[in-house]
């Protein structure tokens, strides 16, 4: 199922980020894998905002998401004490996957890009699972993004 409503501006959500020294290599620019950290907390903060933290998906509905599949593109470096914005965005709704793009940037200026492909699967055996219906009710609700990602939904901040 495409979740694409004609001419309808996209809906993104994003979530900041401060870069510590442990997110760094010892010139202070971010090291590569941590962004791989700062999307997940954004999916995770993401569920969580739509009513579906990810404790209650596996409790209430036995079900977890597992990354499937991710490119990631690394445009510029992050850098320590970087404030950072970690945005995703909906691209493609399945009946037991989801497609996200997701980028972080800084001060307007794409760092990385990364288009996610999430498989929802059942918590016991790991097999592949619906996407429980309540879940996907307030998926569909949020229309599907392009690349861009102006609209923010929801927003949570860095600390300053």
């Amino acid at each position: 199922m495409s979740v694409r409503r004609g001419g309808e501006e996209p809906a993104a959500f994003v979530t900041g980020v401060h870069v510590y020294f442990q997110d760094t290599d010892a010139g202070g620019i971010v090291y590569h894998a941590r962004y791989l950290d700062f999307l997940e907390r954004c999916r995770m903060d993401w569920l969580r905002s739509l009513g579906h933290p990810v404790r209650e998906l596996e409790a209430r509905h036995g079900v977890l998401f597992i990354v499937h599949a991710i490119g990631i593109d690394y445009l510029r470096p992050g850098r320590l004490e970087d404030a950072l914005r970690v945005e995703l965005g909906l691209e493609r709704l399945g009946g037991a996957s989801l497609e996200l793009r997701q980028r972080v940037t800084r001060d307007g200026e794409v760092l990385v890009s990364a288009q996610v492909r999430l498989a929802c699967v059942d918590a016991a055996g790991l097999r592949p699972a619906r996407i429980p219906p309540a879940l996907r009710e307030r998926l569909g609700t949020h229309g599907r993004t392009r690349s861009g990602m102006t609209t923010t939904t929801t927003a949570t901040t860095c600390p300053t």
